[in-house]
């Protein structure tokens, strides 16, 4: 009996909308931005996910952590002319709509193999980023939570030279 019950709760949560399920409280980059802010960014907000934004609020892309710490890799002299918008695929990114369900998200993320979509608005503007872990959550029973993608507790990183600490950081910065 509970697990006809758990398959229904199962059912009801794929068939809310994405609006529901989606991280609204997003850190957003712009296009033109350097690759070291995008860094920082994401250190500071905890995000595994940066969406790129254009000045007139249309998403350009989305960044993954992983993609901006290999970039970060480079040389520090080419660091300074690297922009965001150069880490960008040449494909566009995975975008769903507020209204969509999150079924569509889940089926739209298996086919592209994206572990997160760009949300949009009717108007086509950004409005939040939804995550294979949001759409876990959902199923899980637990709340929406206002706050970044991703922001479990992790070890302290390395603080760039001549930047203060994120809040709560209790290591020692490189000299």
């Amino acid at each position: 009996m509970e697990q006809q019950q758990a398959v229904h709760d199962e059912q009801e949560v794929l068939a809310w909308t994405v609006a529901v399920v989606m991280r609204t409280a997003v850190v957003t980059i712009a296009v033109d931005e350097t690759v070291l802010v995008a860094w920082e960014l994401l250190e500071r907000s905890g995000s595994r996910y940066l969406p790129v934004v254009r000045p007139d609020g249309r998403c350009v892309g989305l960044l993954d952590r992983a993609d901006v710490a290999v970039a970060c890799a480079a040389p520090a002299a080419s660091l300074s002319g690297l922009r965001v918008g150069d880490l960008l695929p040449g494909r566009k990114p995975a975008l769903i709509h507020v209204e969509q369900t999150v079924r569509h998200a889940a089926d739209l993320m298996s086919y592209t193999e994206a572990d997160a979509l760009l949300v949009l608005r009717e108007d086509g503007r950004f409005a939040g980023v939804l995550t294979a872990a949001d759409i876990v959550a959902a199923l899980a029973g637990r709340p929406v939570k206002e706050e970044p993608a991703d922001t479990r507790r992790r070890a302290p990183s390395t603080v760039l030279p001549g930047l203060p600490p994120r809040r709560g950081y209790r290591g020692t910065a490189v000299p």
